[in-house]
């Protein structure tokens, strides 16, 4: 009797340690391929995600993405094995290096060039003469009309 009981214990604790390893169900891996689908720019589209995509190599890269997945890589696997295959503008979040520095730092630059060139075209328009006669040539202009006997215009 006891060792019916040790033996079922130790099936039990087998049985137990299988469960723990066993791959995620279907609706969580299928979960995880649509999180990190979302993460990845369509290569044919541009503008959708690689879960939004209905282009043929959308559907293929999910399927791919699925099977890796499936197959025990991690997330941060997929996403390498993805941008070393397309380059990291798939990545929606490219990492930092020399490469993607204008990714980054593109519109911060855009945007201070912009303001740069504003603010110099705001100074020159207020260092420029206002259209007309100046104060002192007008009084110039009436004192010479007088002496002439003519009136000067309004």
């Amino acid at each position: 009797m006891r060792g019916t009981r040790l033996v079922s214990a130790a099936l039990l604790l087998w049985a137990a340690s299988f469960a723990a390893a066993a791959p995620a169900s279907d609706a969580e891996l299928d979960a995880r391929a649509h999180a990190l689908s979302q993460q990845l720019r369509c290569v044919v589209c541009q503008n959708q995600t690689l879960a939004d995509s209905n282009a043929e190599l959308a559907v293929d890269l999910r399927r791919q993405i699925r099977q890796q997945l499936a197959g025990g890589a991690d997330e941060q696997a997929v996403k390498d094995w993805i941008a070393q295959r397309y380059g990291d503008f798939v990545l929606y979040k490219p990492p930092l290096k020399p490469l993607t520095w204008l990714l980054w730092f593109g519109p911060a630059l855009l945007l201070v060039i912009v303001v740069g060139v504003l603010m110099g075209m705001r100074r020159r328009h207020a260092r420029a003469p206002e259209p007309g006669l100046q104060a002192d040539e007008r009084l110039r202009l009436e004192a010479m009309l007088q002496a002439e006997g003519k009136e000067p215009a309004p």
